[in-house]
This record gives C-alpha cells, sequence and structure tokens, in this order.
C-alpha cells in the first residue's frame, strides 16, 4: 500500500510494535510528539491514517486533513475527538474497547475492597505503630452489601460479574442496556434513582458524553446514603469534583476512590489530596504489560485493515451513509 501513517504519540516514544505491524503492511509511517504544533498539524494534514492516544482532535484539524481514512484512537475513551466532524469529512473513527477490559473492571473491585476492609486506616495505623484491628473505621460485611454499577458496557459488565463474584448484590444502570440479557447474568436493572438510594458502592462505567457530563452532581450525591463510596474507573469528568468534595467533608457520602480526574495529573494542591477518605490513584486501571501490548496491536491492525479497504473492526462512526453510530456504554 502506497499509503502514509501519522503516530501522534504525546510523551511516548516506543513505536516498534506499532511500525512492525504497519511496515509489513507497505504503510509509511511518522511519529510525531503532539498535535499541538504548526510542525505536528503539517504532518498530519498529509496523511492517510492517524494513531492517536489522549490529545484532543479537534474540528479545525480533522478539516485540515486532505485524505485521511480514519483516525484510530489507542484506547478506549473518545471525548476528545470531534466524531461529527470526522463523519462530515467521510474519516472513520475507531478506537480498542476490549484491550484493557480485566484491568479496569480488577481496578474497580480492587478499590471497592480498599474502601469495603478499611485499607488506608489499616494501613496508615499500622505504619504508625497501632496495632488495632478497628483502626480502619466501622466495617461491615461484604456480602450483606449492594454494588451499584452505572454503565453496563464490557468493563461494567465485568465490574458487575467480579462483585457479584465476592458475594455483593449487584444493581446496574443503563438506559441503553438490554434489560433481560442483564438479568440473566444475574444482575437487578434498576433506574439511577434506585441505586443511588440503595447501593453501599456505587462503581462508574459510562462513557463521557454531554448526557453524562457531571452525572454525579450534588443532587445524585445528596441520593446516596452516608455509609456509601463511590468509585470512579471511567472518565473524570462524569464526577463535578467540587460537589463530591463537599458531600464528603460534610459526611453526605462515607468516601471515593477515584482513577481519574477531570484535569489529570493530579495538581499538588488539589483538595482531593488533603482529603484522607478520598482515595486517588493514577489513572492507573488500565495498564497491565499485556494490555500495553495489546492497545498498540489493536490500532496497528485497524489502520491496516481500513487502508486495505476493509470495514473496521470497532468503528465508531460510520462513513459510508453519513450517520453516526450510536456509543452507548461501551466502556
Amino acid at each position: 500500500m502506497n499509503a502514509r501513517v501519522v503516530i501522534a504519540y504525546p510523551g511516548f516514544g516506543d513505536i516498534e510494535i506499532e511500525k512492525e505491524i504497519l511496515s509489513a503492511a507497505g504503510l509509511g509511517i511518522e511519529h510525531i510528539g503532539n498535535l499541538d504544533t504548526e510542525e505536528a498539524r503539517q504532518a498530519a494534514r498529509g496523511c492517510d491514517a492517524l494513531m492517536v492516544t489522549i490529545q484532543p482532535v479537534r474540528a479545525d484539524l480533522i478539516q485540515s486533513l486532505e485524505r485521511c481514512r480514519l483516525i484510530c484512537r489507542v484506547g478506549t475513551g473518545l471525548d476528545a475527538i470531534d466524531i461529527g466532524t470526522a463523519t462530515e469529512r467521510g474519516i472513520w473513527v475507531t478506537y480498542a474497547p476490549d484491550y484493557s477490559i480485566d484491568e479496569v473492571s480488577t481496578h474497580a473491585i480492587a478499590l471497592v475492597l480498599a474502601q469495603a476492609r478499611g485499607l488506608p486506616g489499616l494501613l496508615g495505623a499500622t505504619r504508625q505503630g497501632i496495632w488495632n484491628s478497628e483502626s480502619g473505621g466501622v466495617l461491615y460485611r461484604l456480602s450483606d452489601q449492594t454494588l451499584g454499577v452505572i454503565g453496563c458496557g464490557r468493563i461494567g459488565q465485568a465490574t458487575a460479574a467480579k462483585g457479584r463474584g465476592l458475594g455483593l448484590e449487584v444493581m446496574v444502570y443503563d438506559p441503553y442496556v438490554d434489560k433481560a440479557a442483564m438479568e440473566e447474568l444475574g444482575f437487578r436493572v434498576v433506574d439511577l434513582g434506585t441505586l443511588l438510594r440503595k447501593s453501599d458502592y456505587i462503581s462508574l462505567h459510562s462513557p463521557l458524553t454531554d448526557e453524562t457530563r457531571h452525572l454525579i452532581n450534588a443532587d445524585t450525591l445528596a441520593m446516596m446514603k452516608p455509609t456509601a463510596f463511590l468509585v470512579n474507573a471511567a472518565r473524570g469528568a462524569l464526577v463535578d469534583e467540587d460537589a463530591l468534595l463537599e458531600a464528603v467533608q460534610v459526611g453526605q457520602i462515607a468516601g471515593a476512590a477515584l482513577d481519574v480526574l477531570n484535569v489529570e495529573p493530579v495538581a499538588a494542591d488539589h483538595p482531593f489530596l488533603k482529603e484522607e477518605r478520598i482515595l486517588l490513584t493514577p489513572h492507573a486501571g488500565w495498564y497491565s504489560e499485556e494490555s500495553k501490548i495489546d492497545v498498540r496491536v489493536q490500532g496497528a491492525e485497524e489502520v491496516v485493515r481500513v487502508l486495505r479497504g476493509e470495514r473496521p473492526r470497532a468503528p465508531v462512526n460510520e462513513v459510508q451513509n453519513g450517520q453516526k453510530l450510536q456509543r452507548r456504554s461501551q466502556e
């Protein structure tokens, strides 16, 4: 194939996996660090496919692409890509929907268990020489509690299944879910209000859209139990951080564990860092050595597939008829 792929991975110099797959298909490769400079934009302008990670791909950049056929998100979150403009320009947008299902769901459950067993308090007290089995706070039997999962796509379903395997009752909320299919898996499908009121742990797994932005806000936090914990290993902007901080500080909820924030990395003066009842991990839910390889292989193979004239494996939009596909609960 006489085509050119631009790889835009900011802060990530190794593209050996991508080079092996793309070069074997006869594709030319140019690696740029980001999309913010004029030099980078010029490089992208003449590409046939653009591979990106987390950086924004805005409408003005997409409109400048002269012959691009594919914008490949090497990951899952799509809120940084202007999918509507890409569709108008006849450009496929794809992503890697299944590369870290096990990792993210396991991380979410780990954050649930950390709170369920009071690990932050127990570990901190032990380091201070306090040998007290109740130093983690008041704890309750896990099998008597309820996990609420918001967003029941691939990762949400995996999280719910792991929670059920631990003995938790599992409720799920997703306005686009197949209720019968979820109930066959042993999950109780409920409305959002019921889930918020009844859950002891709430784990977020929705994609970030206009509909879900700040889904967790002052009003929804007020519906939760004062003993409940929130977990977010999906997208930071699903949560109104100011409202969450206030809810924890006044005891409206018991605490939170977050792997994602509105702005990353976390600022040194972020108030969450001073609040012991809010646990933070550095957007690590996706990570394992296996997932690092899988996501890059999937992205490169998708580029080869589309530039050969085939339909992508994981399209987000539909370019043949200009109609955008609805992406519902796929995270």
